[in-house]
């Protein structure tokens, strides 16, 4: 059973520091690409941080750039989310996915954990 499980949200004064993790299991890890995405009330789920299946690899949204960081632990089947510097922008669910390498692998995404930022 594939499970991505996000945990590390809540709540944070601007300025402020988060570290989002997603516990996967249930499909080999190592083969996939990880993703963080959120999606503010009203707003579409856009992409945050993506890391490759290697790791080797990581891409980021533009407003994000220099204030979070995305990194994989293959041992332990984990992704993170290192957020620094939030914003009230930064505000809304944060989820993760998973998305095989190859085409012939699945594409999962976790329940979500809330960021909210606010003074």
């Amino acid at each position: 059973q594939v499970q991505l499980v996000e945990s590390g949200g809540g709540l944070v004064q601007p300025g402020g520091s988060l570290s989002l993790s997603c516990a996967a299991s249930g499909f080999t890890f190592s083969a996939y690409h990880m993703s963080w995405y959120r999606q503010a009330p009203g707003k579409e789920r856009e992409l945050v941080a993506r890391i490759s299946h290697t790791g080797l690899s990581t891409n980021y949204a533009d407003n994000v750039k220099g204030r979070f960081a995305i990194s994989r632990d293959l041992a332990k089947n984990t992704v993170y989310l290192e957020m620094n510097s939030l914003k009230l922008d930064d505000t809304a669910m944060y989820f993760c996915n998973a998305r095989g390498a190859t085409n012939s692998l699945g594409n999962y995404w976790g329940q979500g954990t809330q960021v909210t930022v606010s003074s």
